[in-house]
C-alpha cells in the first residue's frame, strides 16, 4: 500500500498522484515553518482517527486537540477528509514501492523479492496507525483516492511478478502461482490491522523479523546466502 505528504485530487486543482507537494487547503507555498503546521495537525488527527474513527472525528475536536482555531486548520487543508486521506497516502506510497529497484541493480531476482517484502513488512509497522485506515474504513475514500491507490497496487504488483517468476527458474525459490503467491506474501502485513499492538511483546524489529521469515516460506525460499 508505501509515500508522500499528499493525496491526489482531481487534476484541475491538483498534480498527478505521488507528487511532493500538490496544493493543499488554502496554503499556496510550501515552507519549513507551513510543513511543521501540516505535520502538527496530521500527528493530532490520526491520533483521533486511529482511537474513535472517521466519522466519531470532528474537525472541531482536531481544533481543540491542537489548541488552535479552525482557520489554522483549514489554511492547510480543504477537510476532514483530506487530512484523512493525506495520512493514508503516506503509508500507501511507502508500501506500494517497495518492490522498486534501480535499473542496474545487480542483486538477484530472489534478493530482490526478499528485500522488498522486508520493506513491504516495516513499512506497514511503521506507519501504524495510519497503514490500517484503509482496511478498517475503506468507505471514506473518495473514487479518485481509490483509483490512484489501485494503480499503486498495480504498480507493486507488476514489479513483483516477474521477480518472483526469475527467482523461481532460477531456483530460489518455489511455487506454483505467481501471482497467487505475491498475493498470500502480501497479506501478512495487510492483516496486521486486526491484531498488531505498538505495546505488543514484541517491538517493530522483531516483529518484523518474525514476519518475515513466514513471508519467505510462502514464496517458497530455498537455502540462499544470507537468509
Amino acid at each position: 500500500m508505501g509515500i508522500t505528504s499528499a493525496t491526489p485530487r482531481k487534476p484541475s486543482r491538483r498534480r498527478a498522484a505521488g507528487s511532493d507537494s500538490p496544493r493543499t487547503g488554502r496554503q499556496r507555498v510550501a515552507t519549513p515553518g507551513t510543513q511543521l503546521q501540516r505535520e502538527r495537525i496530521l500527528q493530532a488527527a490520526a491520533r483521533l482517527f486511529a482511537e474513535q474513527g472517521y466519522a466519531s472525528t470532528t474537525m472541531a475536536q482536531i481544533v481543540r486537540e491542537l489548541g488552535v482555531t479552525k482557520p489554522f486548520v483549514y489554511y492547510y487543508f480543504r477537510d476532514k477528509q483530506e487530512i484523512f486521506e493525506t495520512l493514508s497516502w503516506r503509508p500507501a506510497v511507502a508500501c506500494l514501492t517497495a518492490m522498486d529497484f534501480a535499473a542496474d541493480d545487480p542483486r538477484s531476482a530472489c534478493d530482490k523479492v526478499l528485500e522488498g517484502l522486508r520493506r513491504l513488512i516495516r513499512a506497514t509497522i511503521a506507519h501504524q496507525p495510519c497503514a490500517f485506515f484503509p482496511y478498517r474504513e475503506p468507505q471514506v475514500y473518495r473514487p479518485e483516492y481509490r483509483a490512484a491507490q489501485r494503480k499503486l497496487a498495480h504498480h507493486f504488483y507488476d514489479q513483483l511478478r516477474p521477480l518472483l517468476e526469475q527467482a523461481r527458474s532460477d531456483g530460489d525459490l518455489d511455487f506454483d502461482d505467481a501471482s497467487i503467491t505475491a498475493l498470500a506474501a502480501c497479506s501478512l502485513p495487510g492483516f496486521l490491522y486486526t491484531w498488531y499492538r505498538p505495546d505488543g511483546r514484541y517491538g517493530e524489529d522483531e516483529l518484523s523479523d518474525k514476519l518475515c521469515v513466514l513471508a519467505y516460506r510462502v514464496v517458497g525460499l530455498r537455502k540462499v546466502a544470507g537468509y
